[in-house]
Formats: structure tokens, sequence, C-alpha cells
């Protein structure tokens, strides 16, 4: 895991939080050296401080997205909504609010840590009309046109598209993704959700893709 923090006292807390837990840590101090840590060293977690010296978080996660799919989970001192909001639009996987609880740490990076990556083997592609979507490769194209999507967004495509029929309750969503021992704020899957139908062209007042079951949560829709 790679931890950008700026505060040192943090970071070592952080550090000995998780490799008590058996994990391998690296820490960089400001965004520029957690960029390029990122680069050459590819942890499969990041834990990013939303304020950082130089180069923000958000700014740090948008330039990681150019190169890496890794988790990235962000930390904010500001419980204001609109850090989590920004935060998540820009490819996050979830986010910790400070002070955070070893537990809590720990529990949420194992969490991302589980979530499946191995689809059936042979599996043929989805399609939904304009949508197709390649489980196997984890590509995604709408009219010939491939979408990036972060490993998230995918995922969450990924349990919508293979259950079409069903409703989805936000918090089974996040439990279908995170699993069942996943803890925190259930609204972390509408920004998911809007990230998600921006990126495939979807408009929210008449979604195509993934439409909203008013009262009840979310599921496929045909593409038509």
């Amino acid at each position: 895991m790679l931890a950008i923090e700026d505060d040192a006292a943090i970071a070592r807390l952080i550090a000995d939080y998780v490799e008590a837990e058996g994990f391998a840590v690296k820490v960089a101090a400001d965004g520029e050296a957690g960029v390029d840590l990122a680069r050459s060293w590819e942890p499969d977690v990041i834990l990013l401080d939303l304020m950082l010296p130089g180069i923000d978080g958000v700014e740090v996660c948008r330039r990681v997205r150019t190169f890496s799919d890794v988790y990235v989970i962000m930390v904010t001192a500001r419980a204001e909504e609109v850090d989590r909001l920004i935060g998540l639009s820009v490819g996050a996987d979830d986010y910790l609010s400070k002070p955070f609880s070893p537990r809590e740490l720990t529990a949420r990076v194992r969490a991302v840590l589980r979530r499946p990556r191995s689809p059936s083997a042979g599996e043929h592609a989805r399609v939904f009309g304009d949508l197709v979507i390649d489980v196997a490769a984890r590509e995604v194209e709408v009219s010939g046109v491939r979408v990036d999507l972060t490993r998230t967004e995918f995922d969450i495509l990924d349990a919508l598209s293979s259950r079409p029929r069903a409703v989805l309750s936000r918090r089974g969503l996040l439990e279908a993704v995170w699993g069942d021992d996943w803890f925190g704020d259930d609204h972390v899957t509408e920004v998911h959700i809007g990230n998600l139908r921006r990126k495939l062209g979807d408009d929210p007042a008449e979604p195509r893709y993934v439409r909203t079951v008013r009262g009840v949560g979310y599921r496929m829709g045909d593409g038509r």
C-alpha cells in the first residue's frame, strides 16, 4: 500500500496500522513524490490525503488515473460533502474522514482488496443496445467507442449487468462490489453511479443503461 500523507506523525501511524496487518507500505510526503512512487512501485492500494503541499490529492488522483487503475482511498480532515464528491469524481474508489480508527482503515483496505477480479472464463460480452461490456477483458464500448472506467465504476456496471432484471439497492450494490462486511456511507454509490452515467453518455433524466427504481435502487436498462 502507498500512503501519500504530508503529516509525518499520521503517516507513521498509518504505516504502523497496516504493517501490523501484514501489508507492505511505502510513504510519500507530497503529491509529486506520490505520483512518482505510484508509477514506479505499482501499489495495490493508495491511501491519498486530500490536502497536500504542491499538488493536492484531487490532482494526484487525476494524474495516477492516466496510467493506473489502482484502488484509491481518499482521506480528508474536512467533512464537507463537496470534498467527498470531488475526490470520487476524479476516480477515487472510497474515502475516509479524519480522524479514523485503525479498524476502519484496515477494514477499508481489506474490503477493496477482496473485490473479485477474475470473471468466469469464456463468458460472452453483455450487450445492452449500443453498450457492450466485455467482462473477461474488463472493457466497455458505447457505439463502438471504448469508454475508460475506473475499477469501481466497472465493478458496479458488472454487478448490475450480471443480473439485468434485478434491482439492487444502494446497500445491495455496495455489498455486491465491496463485500457484505463493508461499512461506510451508502451515498457513495450515488456518486459512482453519476460518474458512470456521465461516461456512458446516459441521460440522468431518461437513462438507457443505468436506471433508477425510485425508492428502491438501480437496475440495468436495455439500451433503448
